[in-house]
């Protein structure tokens, strides 16, 4: 792999016919539910949620609550140098489908998010630094590569020619934080709520010049971490928006039902827990065990076919980017 990258773009419907491609991640949320027995009816299920809360958050001249369907593209990212290629990221993209008017609309580009080199940092490199020096800091440089690379990706030609806005990244709230609500608030995105000091999570994302801020949209039972390189509640449609709380706060109540699920909202000060027990579970099968050993999996496979073969290429690469 040499120096000067590029990248190319694969995308597939995300439906209840979905079928994971051979290269696709298999820790993604949409993989984890395109498996098993109930594969059909998970993403079934899975889907009819998305729409039912893009509906009930769109409720403007939609008075039957049906107006708009939601159409989601799994988006995967590969990373180029001579004629060596690896599967870098996979993201997701909404198209928002306006019944009434037979139009389709541009929605957020990004959502989902998952990656090769993050479970590498996450699940190879960050439990070998803990065991070296279990109470030492972690190195100024962790996640220095991913951020780059994904920066790199976004400021590309090939990002700019198909998506129109930057991407927002939407994720759970930090099970290690207290969060704290304030009087801000925004019409689609909801109430505001401030950490008490940052994840490493949101240290890892501010090296893919990406910013957090956390809202609790109405309807939802705790709020939703929203990263984005620019201004979240201004460079954004109220339908873009939506698009994204629906699909991402749906996958959030199936893969953190404890949080999202809960059958009581956050207050104002609240802290997530995954042992909260006062929660309702979707009708959707998921392993969550799996998905953490699939982490660590692919985290060495990313060592194996990626760090490790271009170890001083990427160390070069990443000493000469700006970002």
């Amino acid at each position: 792999m040499n120096s000067e990258f590029t990248f190319s773009l694969k995308s597939i419907r995300f439906d209840e016919d979905y079928h994971p491609a051979t290269n696709t991640r298999a820790t993604t949320n949409f993989a984890n539910l395109a498996r098993g027995a109930h594969r059909q009816e998970n993403l079934r299920n899975a889907l009819t949620m998305i729409n039912n809360r893009f509906n009930a958050l769109a409720d403007w001249d939609n008075p039957d609550s049906d107006r708009y369907g939601l159409a989601l593209d799994i988006i995967s990212v590969e990373i180029a140098g001579g004629a060596d290629a690896f599967p870098l990221i996979e993201i997701l993209k909404t198209t928002i489908i306006d019944h009434h008017r037979n139009t389709r609309i541009d929605g957020i580009a990004g959502n989902n998010f998952s990656s090769y080199v993050r479970d590498y940092d996450f699940s190879v490199l960050l439990p070998t630094l803990k065991k070296r020096a279990p109470d030492a800091a972690l190195p100024d440089t962790f996640g220095d590569l991913h951020g780059k690379l994904f920066q790199c990706f976004v400021n590309a030609p090939i990002y700019r020619d198909t998506f129109a806005k930057a991407p927002v990244i939407c994720l759970s709230a930090s099970s290690s934080r207290t969060y704290q609500r304030t009087d801000n608030w925004h019409p689609i995105l909801g109430v505001e709520y401030r950490q008490d000091a940052p994840s490493l999570t949101d240290q890892y994302f501010a090296k893919m010049g990406l910013r957090v801020r956390f809202f609790m949209p109405k309807g939802s039972v705790a709020p939703l971490a929203f990263y984005c390189a620019g201004d979240v509640l201004g460079d954004y449609s109220n339908l873009e928006l939506i698009g994204t709380i629906s699909t991402m706060e749906t996958f959030q109540k199936i893969y953190r039902p404890e949080i999202y699920n809960a059958n009581a909202a956050a207050g104002k000060v609240y802290q997530p827990s995954l042992t909260h027990r006062d929660y309702a579970t979707t009708q959707i099968t998921y392993d969550r065990d799996e998905r953490s050993r699939l982490g660590i999996a692919q985290g060495k496979f990313a060592e194996e076919h990626f760090i490790k073969p271009n170890q001083f290429t990427l160390a070069q690469w990443s000493a000469a980017q700006s970002f």
